[in-house]
This record gives structure tokens, sequence and C-alpha cells, in this order.
């Protein structure tokens, strides 16, 4: 989250998230298994992992950290709640790929790794549900049901850690939810994010094509050609 106008922080927002996107994320994460979507599907969604309660907190979360602007669509249009609710019902979710023994040391350099006893989903439930209770303590409503800018005060609190929640380290958190959702907004949209290449689209990426070395020396020059997806798809 930053403090900056919205239009100015999504540009500075995409040009550093091209960066990080392609490595593994924060736990060294690993997509499911793709699998063809049609739209209606995709409209229809029903949370594999997520509760009801949790859904309507990941969809509010996801857009406020990518809001829909004049500048392109947001991680909600884009189907970032849907990729990382797959995400949680997959080996990545469960936390299989990676060692997951003791002792954890939460203040530990994050040169070290990852420290923390939960499993992404695992720290997804506890991180909602702390961010849930701290919401009606604070504000009398749930995180999905306050206005967007408090939303984003509250998005911007567990980003610094100045939240204390029961159980569970803020800033951790914030930082699962972000590199989660710009994973799915930037993603091959057979994951279940990036609806129809809307953010390839956004930024000229051409995704999968074949060849598009003639373009690379040409600075400035704007790519002609749609994206293509992994399975063949063509924006």
């Amino acid at each position: 989250m930053s403090s900056q106008p919205p239009s100015r922080s999504r540009r500075d927002f995409i040009r550093h998230s091209l960066a990080t996107v392609p490595a593994l994320g924060l736990f060294g994460g690993a997509m499911i298994a793709p699998g063809r979507v049609s739209a209606a599907a995709r409209q229809a969604y029903a949370p594999r992992y997520f509760n009801a309660d949790e859904w309507a907190f990941v969809q509010a979360a996801v857009d406020r950290l990518i809001p829909a602007d004049d500048t392109g669509p947001g991680a909600l249009e884009l189907g970032v709640a849907e990729f990382i609710d797959r995400q949680m019902d997959d080996a990545y979710g469960r936390g299989e790929l990676w060692y997951m023994q003791g002792p954890f040391v939460p203040d530990a350099p994050a040169t070290l790794g990852y420290q923390l006893r939960f499993t992404p989903r695992e720290l997804y439930r506890a991180g909602i549900k702390a961010v849930e209770q701290w919401c009606r303590q604070q504000h009398n409503k749930g995180f999905a049901a306050l206005a967007p800018e408090v939303r984003d005060q509250v998005l911007q609190q567990l980003e610094h850690g100045s939240i204390s929640l029961e159980g569970v380290p803020a800033a951790a958190f914030f930082g699962q939810l972000l590199q989660n959702t710009k994973e799915g907004y930037f993603a091959d949209p057979m994951y279940g994010g990036n609806r129809d290449m809307g953010s390839w689209k956004m930024i000229g990426f051409p995704g999968a094509r074949a060849d598009f070395a003639d373009w690379i020396e040409q600075p400035g020059k704007v790519y002609p050609f749609g994206p293509v997806s992994i399975r063949g798809d063509k924006a």
C-alpha cells in the first residue's frame, strides 16, 4: 500500500512488481496444475478453500491492493481472488513443497528464509480471523463492510506492522497477501487470475508467443500483437 495518488501508485506498483512476480514468491510456492476454465465457470466460481467470510475479506482486500483505474483493470476484475483460493487448495497452500519443521525464529533476518509455523493456507485463515476481530473492535464492522478508504488504512497498518493481531505477525500476513495478489494479477490465466490476459494487455506483454525477439531491440516501440496464453488463447 502507498499514500501516493492512485495513478502514480499503480504505475510504481506495476514497475516494481514485474521484477518480483516471476520469482517463486514469499514462500517459494508453486502454481497449481492448470485446467481450462470457461468464462461462465469463472463468473460462477465457488471458493474451494475459503469460507464465506474469508472469501469476502480476500475479495475486498485484493480490490484495494490493485484497484481499477484509468490505467487498467483491478485485481478483483481479473480474478485474483480466485487465483489465491485455488493456490490455497493445492500443494503450495498446504506447504508441501518446502521444509516446515521447527524451531521457528520469527524475528530472524529475512535472509534466513521463512520462519513461521503457518503454511500459507493456515496463515490466511489465522490472519483473516485476527484482522476481522480487530476491525470489529475498532470499527464495529468486518473488513469487507468498511469504506474503501478505511480498508486502505487497515492494509497500510498491516503492512507496517502497526496493528497487533492475535497469534499472527501483521506484516507477514500482509506480505503473503500482497505477494499472492501480484502473482494472480500477472500469472498466466490458466491459473485462475489475469482474466482474459487483462494485465498483459495493459503493459504490452506478449505472453507465450513463440517469437518476439525482433521487438527486443526496439525500445519505446509499442508491440503490435496481443498476448497469447500458455494454452494458446489469444487476447
